[in-house]
C-alpha cells in the first residue's frame, strides 16, 4: 500500500487546506514587497468582478451593499478552501496527485494576473512562490501525518530509547515467549542455529542472564501481516498548527507592505492647503435637523461606496502622479504636491451611484477640496475633436467623461479632500474625480492616475461594454427617509420627510401624496446651489389603517419626475418612491 493511504480523508483535506492557506499568505507576503495587486486571489476576483453581467452585479449590490466585494472575496476564499482540501484528499494516495492541483491552482492564478492592466513580468512572482511553499507544505504535513509501525522484543523504536534494565528485561521477555516464533516474527535468527536459540545453550544470544555488559539490542521489527505504516494524528494536528502560525502571519505581513499603513500614516500627515475659491455658506435652514432625516453633510463614514476595488487601494501621495495626455498638445504629469500648490475650489456636491435603486441608499453629499478639472485640461491644451476623458484609477477601473460637461463651468474637480480632511483611503485618496450632474460610473474615478483625452467613438469605459450608457446624466429623483417602511405610526399628524437631487439642475419643488390623493406641496430646504440634494417635509393628518405614501420632484428646468419605474441599468432607475406604513 502506499504510505500516505493510512491517513484518513478528514487528515489530507485538513493537509490540503492549510497548505494552501500557507500558499495564500506566502503569496500576499510577496505581492506586498512586489505589487499588492499581484496577490492571485485578488487578481481572481478582479477577473470575476470584470465578467460579471450586469444583473448580476445588481443582484449583489441590491443584497449584500457595499459589501458586495467583501462577499465576493468571501466566496473566493471558500472556493479556494475547497479544492484544496479536495486536493489534500487525493494527495494521501499519492503526493503527485497533490502537486499536480496546487500546479494547476498556480496556473489559474497566473492567468488572473497577467490579464490585469498594466501586469508585468514580475506580477507572476508571488504566485509563483505561493504555490511552491505550499507544495513543499502540503509534503511535509502528509510526511508528519504517517510513521512506520515498529514492533519488538524491547527493540528500540526508531527515534525513541531503550536501554537499561527495561530495555533488558523487555528483550528477556521476548526471549522467552521465542520458542518457535522466529518465523511468525519474521526474526531471522543470527549465526548461531534455531535450535541453539530454541534451547537457550552453548553462549545462546538469548542468555541475557549476565552482566550488563552483556546486554544487547533487538533489531526493531513488524508482525506478520501488520501494515507498515499507521496515521499519527499528534504530529499532523503539530504541524497544522505551526502551518496556521505561518499562514496567518505570512498575511498580517503581506497586508503590512502592502501599504495600508503607509498611505494612512501619509494621508493623516497631510496639512490642507486654503482654497483660492471656498464654498458658499450654508444659508439658513439648510438642514431641517429632524431625526431620521438624512442630514444635508453625510459624515464620511457614513458616505457609500460601491466601486470595483476588492482591496482598497492604498497609494503612497508622494509615489502619486496624475498623468494627462491623448489628444492634448502638452501631455502632462502632475504629482501630488503639485497638485496641492495650485489654486484649489471648494464645493458642496452630491455624489449618486447609477446602482442606486428608486429610494436606494446610494447617495451622499460632501464638501470636497480639490484642483478644478477644467482647469489642468486647458494647461494641457484639448485638442478640437475630443469629447471624451478616459480616466483609470490605480487599481484599472476606467469611466468615460464627456467633455463639455466637465468644462462648462461646474465645479468638476480632482479632489483631495473630503468635508474638511483629506480623503478617506477607502473614498480615493489621495486623489479622485468629483463631477457634478453624472453618475459616479461616468464620472467619480477613485485612485485616479491617469487622464486619456480622446472619443467615445474610439475608447470605451469600464461598464460601456457591459451593457451601460456611455454618458450618465443624473435623472431627477426623489426620496422619503421618514416614515420608514412598514413603520407603525401613531394616528394623528405625521411628519414626512425625505431628500430630492437633480445635480447642477436643482430641485425647484417636491409633492406628496397619501393613498393617490391630492398632491400637496413639500416644504423645502435652503440649499447653497444646484449641485446638492434638498430635504423636504410635510406635516399630514394620518388616520387609523394602512396607507401608501407617494413622492415625487420636479427640478429648475421644469421637468417632473417620472411614475415609469425602470431599473438601474443602463442609465439609472426611475419611478416614484413609495412606502406603506400601519397607523394605530
Amino acid at each position: 500500500m502506499q504510505k500516505n493511504d493510512v491517513m484518513p480523508a478528514w487528515a489530507g483535506a485538513l493537509a490540503g487546506v492549510v497548505a494552501g492557506a500557507v500558499a495564500l499568505g506566502v503569496a500576499q507576503l510577496v505581492a506586498g514587497v512586489l505589487k499588492p495587486a499581484a496577490f492571485p486571489v485578488v487578481a481572481v476576483g478582479n477577473v470575476v468582478v470584470d465578467n460579471t453581467p450586469a444583473w448580476l452585479k445588481e443582484f449583489a449590490i441590491s443584497n449584500f451593499g457595499s459589501n458586495d466585494k467583501t462577499v465576493l472575496i468571501a466566496g473566493v476564499l471558500v472556493v479556494l478552501a475547497v479544492v484544496a482540501a479536495v486536493i489534500g484528499v487525493l494527495a494521501r494516495h499519492r503526493v503527485a496527485y497533490g502537486l499536480v492541483g496546487l500546479g494547476v491552482f498556480g496556473v489559474v492564478g497566473i492567468a488572473a494576473v497577467v490579464t490585469r492592466p498594466g501586469a508585468g513580468a514580475l506580477d507572476v512572482v508571488p504566485t509563483v512562490v505561493g504555490v511552491g511553499v505550499g507544495a513543499w507544505g502540503l509534503t511535509w504535513l502528509l510526511a508528519r501525518g504517517v510513521r512506520e509501525s515498529y514492533e519488538g522484543a524491547g527493540a528500540a523504536v526508531p527515534g525513541s530509547s531503550a536501554s537499561g534494565a527495561s530495555g533488558a528485561s523487555g528483550v528477556r521477555a521476548a526471549a522467552r515467549s521465542a520458542s518457535g516464533a522466529t518465523a511468525a516474527s519474521g526474526v531471522k535468527a543470527p549465526a548461531s542455529s534455531a535450535s541453539d536459540v530454541e534451547s537457550g545453550s552453548g553462549g545462546s544470544p538469548t542468555d541475557f542472564s549476565g552482566a550488563p555488559g552483556d546486554e544487547a539490542e533487538r533489531p526493531a521489527v513488524m508482525r506478520t501481516g501488520a501494515e507498515p505504516y499507521s496515521f499519527d494524528r499528534r504530529r499532523l494536528l503539530g504541524g497544522v498548527a505551526g502551518g496556521v502560525v505561518v499562514a496567518g502571519a505570512a498575511t498580517l505581513a503581506g497586508r503590512v507592505l502592502g501599504g495600508r499603513q503607509t498611505a494612512e500614516t501619509a494621508r493623516v500627515a497631510v496639512a490642507l492647503p486654503r482654497p483660492r475659491v471656498a464654498a458658499k455658506p450654508l444659508p439658513q435652514g439648510t438642514d431641517f435637523g429632524i431625526r431620521g432625516l438624512s442630514p444635508f453633510v453625510t459624515k464620511n463614514q457614513d458616505f457609500y461606496r460601491v466601486d470595483t476595488a476588492l482591496i482598497v487601494p492604498h497609494v503612497d501621495p508622494r509615489q502619486w502622479t496624475l498623468r494627462i495626455h491623448g489628444m492634448v498638445d502638452r501631455p502632462v504629469e502632475i504629482t501630488y504636491a503639485d497638485l496641492l500648490k495650485r489654486p484649489l475650489t471648494e464645493s458642496y456636491v452630491t455624489l449618486t451611484c447609477v446602482s442606486n435603486e428608486v429610494g436606494g441608499e446610494y447617495i451622499g453629499n460632501a464638501r470636497w477640496l480639490g484642483a478644478r478639472m477644467a482647469d489642468v485640461l486647458r494647461d494641457a491644451g484639448l485638442q478640437s475633436g475630443a469629447d471624451m476623458l478616459l480616466s483609470t484609477s490605480d487599481d484599472g477601473f476606467t469611466a468615460g467623461t464627456p467633455v463639455d460637461v466637465v468644462m462648462d463651468g461646474r465645479d468638476a474637480l480632482f479632489a483631495i479632500a473630503m468635508n474638511g480632511e483629506a480623503l478617506p483611503v477607502e473614498h480615493g485618496f489621495p486623489v479622485r474625480q468629483v463631477v457634478p450632474g453624472l453618475y459616479g460610473y461616468v464620472s467619480a474615478t477613485k485612485w485616479v492616475v491617469d487622464v486619456k483625452v480622446t472619443r467615445f467613438d474610439r475608447d470605451e469605459a469600464y461598464w460601456t461594454p457591459r451593457g451601460w450608457s456611455a454618458k450618465g446624466p443624473i435623472k431627477t429623483e426623489s426620496r422619503i427617509d421618514l416614515p420608514k417602511p412598514g413603520a407603525s405610526v401613531t394616528a394623528g399628524r405625521t411628519t414626512i420627510a425625505g431628500v430630492a437631487w437633480a445635480q447642477h439642475t436643482g430641485i425647484d419643488a417636491v409633492e406628496v401624496r397619501v393613498d393617490r390623493s391630492e398632491w400637496r406641496q413639500a416644504k423645502l430646504a435652503q440649499v447653497p446651489g444646484p449641485d446638492t440634494w434638498r430635504q423636504w417635509s410635510l406635516d399630514w393628518d394620518l388616520t387609523a389603517g394602512k396607507h401608501t405614501i407617494e413622492v415625487r420632484a420636479t427640478d429648475a428646468a421644469g421637468r417632473t419626475q417620472t411614475e415609469q419605474q425602470a431599473p438601474p441599468a443602463p442609465d439609472g432607475a426611475s419611478g416614484w418612491h413609495s412606502i406603506q406604513v400601519n397607523v394605530a
